[in-house]
């Protein structure tokens, strides 16, 4: 036999044991720095649920004591769930419309916008009283309209709470209680 073909080959199957031997060191170590990875990733996961947590606790009792106080509530920011109040109500529903309080139509909500109420927040910060001034800028045309119920309305809408709104406002006859 040919030693020039033999060397080669001799060459190339050592090459190959020691490159199968090193990858498989390196690939040994990988596996302890992803593990050591995973690790942290859980720790970090298990540490955002429980933040998640207290924070709805906290929000809880802060929506609480929001209801339990006056009409004069200061609410905090809620992200609006475009979801639940199209499920609930069975037709795309836009923030801050606040046509969807029970009562109030697209001339009232043009009233209440150029008194500066444009969300439901500030809806919900307002008075009954200032509801009442609101609609008398309108004219006589406005005064049969009893906007008791419009403030806690719109609070439970800035608060995301569809399914107690509408179940509520099929109570109401024209935005007043029965």
């Amino acid at each position: 036999m040919n030693w020039c073909l033999l060397i080669p080959i001799i060459v190339g199957v050592i090459c190959a044991i020691l490159g199968y031997l090193l990858g498989r060191l390196l690939a040994g170590n990988n596996n302890a720095e992803v593990e050591a990875w995973q690790k942290k990733y859980d720790k970090l996961s298990a540490d955002l649920a429980d933040c998640k947590s207290k924070l709805a606790v906290k929000a809880d009792a802060s929506v609480a004591t929001n209801l339990a106080s006056t009409e004069h509530t200061t609410l905090h920011l809620i992200p609006f769930d475009a979801v639940l109040a199209k499920t609930t109500y069975g037709k795309k529903i836009k923030q801050d419309d606040l046509k969807i309080i029970e009562g109030i139509g697209p001339k009232i909500e043009i009233l209440f916008h150029n008194h500066g109420i444009k969300t439901w927040k500030a809806l919900a910060e307002s008075s009954v009283e200032k509801c009442l001034e609101v609609l008398q800028s309108g004219g006589k045309a406005y005064e049969i309209h009893k906007p008791d119920t419009w403030p806690r309305q719109a609070q439970l809408a800035y608060e995301g709470k569809w399914v107690a709104l509408k179940a509520w406002q099929d109570e109401l006859k024209g935005g007043k209680e029965s």
